[in-house]
């Protein structure tokens, strides 16, 4: 069967930088002739990598929107592409930048250059797990067997996620970061974040916008947030100005077992890497965090491994594993895709059993309350699936969530399931002569509430489609 390659692109607009990636992903059937079709992503190149640009802002709270969009049409231009060529890839905005008050105008403005199956935007936790592939340290706790975690820190936040033998077992995001306090070249303070004020409180060390300050204050400021990063990883016990530097809308961090490895990515672990002579080279604490790190006595407590890329981690990894694939028994009726932006309705495992015994009452209230939430026409909805079952289930099952369909959803939305067990296409097929709206039914996907998907077109002879699973910071 011939490998089929799609175009991503990886857009990271971040609090210090912006960088674009194009990557090449090819998907075929990795099983043999006379097997059940297996469809995976079989290999992931980078082909083209941006320059590293300085993020573009009107002011400290507003992105210069036609700053990002010239960077990203010049470098669309340099390697030669449209935006109708990129099939799947990631637009995202990162570190404090997520925090602006037009971020979602920016990501809206960028929309244009996304093509027709490209991720909008991510949380602080997939960014966590993207900048972790990106570095590399999934790839070896996975071939190490053993947790890796993964420090991506940058000029707004620190993004950590713990990788045990490549599952995901643990993210978070601390804002703590390198552009968190600005000065000028004689050390006049510029701007000083609501997080960076409150360590520089607990350490003594007072700072005034317009006044200057020295290289020695903001190393205890530096030396405490390495010790804030120690707290949360777990090798120093938590303290409670360690909530306070919490990031909004975050994960809790709680690695499961002893680390092995810690990894460090982001703009901070280049200045961590080698030696600079001027200590605020970048107008900010970058050089300081990173010495500050690079010498903490309780992190040194745990090997370090060598991350494959540092401050392109995220971008690498929002243009190369964003996309999986579905399992190849899926149920597909007419034009239904691509879809983007689907919000996801996760059953319970009691309501899940309701279904397949055939009661539609507690689905029905449930999709109506979750479009009254979402403000969506339509929606997905997320099963685990039986591991074996006969028909009797699969056309209860289908029969419930018809019906329920039919009382709380508008006439026009299509019959969306994702399941993670093998069972998609005998679901689909369930579903003849018990509703006359299309139905999609894909399998191996696991989701969870809150988070939304983008379906790209099938591949590989239809026999399965490109997902994306995202969190999204914005709705």
């Amino acid at each position: 069967m011939a490998v089929r390659e799609m175009l991503s692109v990886g857009v990271d607009i971040g609090t210090s930088t912006t960088q674009i990636i194009f990557s090449r992903l090819s998907v075929e059937n990795a099983a043999g002739y006379f097997s059940v079709p297996r469809i995976a992503i079989s290999d992931k190149r980078v082909v083209y990598r941006s320059g590293i640009y300085t993020t573009p802002l009107f002011s400290l709270e507003r992105i210069d929107s036609d700053g990002v969009q010239k960077i990203v049409e010049k470098e669309y231009m340099s390697f030669g592409c449209q935006s109708r060529d990129v099939e799947t890839g990631a637009v995202i905005i990162t570190g404090e930048s997520a925090r602006k008050e037009n971020a979602a105008a920016v990501l809206e403005k960028l929309s244009g250059f996304a093509g027709d199956f490209v991720v909008s935007t991510a949380g602080p936790d997939l960014e966590s797990i993207l900048a972790g592939k990106g570095s590399g340290a999934w790839r070896q706790s996975m071939e190490k067997d053993c947790v890796v975690v993964n420090l991506d820190i940058g000029g707004g936040t620190t993004n950590l996620v713990a990788f045990d033998g490549g599952e995901t077992v643990s993210t978070g995001c601390l804002d703590i970061g390198g552009r968190l306090i600005r000065v000028s070249e004689d050390l006049k303070v510029e701007s000083v974040s609501p997080a960076a004020r409150a360590v520089a409180e607990d350490v003594g060390v007072p700072l005034c916008v317009g006044e200057r300050t020295s290289a020695e204050a903001l190393s205890r400021i530096t030396d405490r947030m390495a010790d804030l990063i120690a707290r949360a990883v777990g090798i120093l016990p938590e303290d409670g100005l360690l909530r306070r530097v919490r990031t909004p809308g975050s994960s809790w961090f709680s690695p499961p077992r002893r680390i092995r490895y810690l990894c460090f990515s982001g703009g901070v672990a280049d200045c961590m890497s080698s030696e600079r002579e001027d200590a605020v080279q970048y107008g900010d604490i970058g050089v300081l965090l990173g010495r500050s790190i690079k010498n903490n006595g309780a992190l040194g407590r745990i090997a370090w491994l060598d991350a494959a890329e540092t401050i392109r981690a995220t971008v690498v990894g929002a243009g190369t594993y964003t996309t999986s694939v579905s399992g190849s028994t899926v149920s597909i009726s007419q034009q239904l895709l691509p879809i983007k932006n689907l919000p996801v309705l996760r059953l319970t495992s009691q309501e899940e059993q309701q279904c397949f015994d055939g009661e539609s009452g507690a689905l029905a209230q449930r999709l109506s309350w979750f479009q009254r939430q979402c403000g969506s026409e339509q929606l997905a909805l997320a099963m685990t699936g039986l591991a074996n079952p006969d028909y009797r289930q699969l056309k209860l099952a289908a029969g419930a969530i018809a019906r329920a369909w039919e009382e709380s959803m508008p006439s026009q939305s299509p019959i969306l399931i994702l399941l993670e067990r093998d069972m998609a296409k005998a679901l689909g097929f369930a579903f003849q002569g018990q509703t006359h709206r299309p139905v999609l039914a894909l399998d191996d996907i696991v989701v969870k509430e809150g988070d939304y998907i983008d379906l790209g077109q099938p591949v590989v002879e239809n026999l399965a489609v490109p997902v994306v699973v995202k969190t999204l910071i914005f709705g």
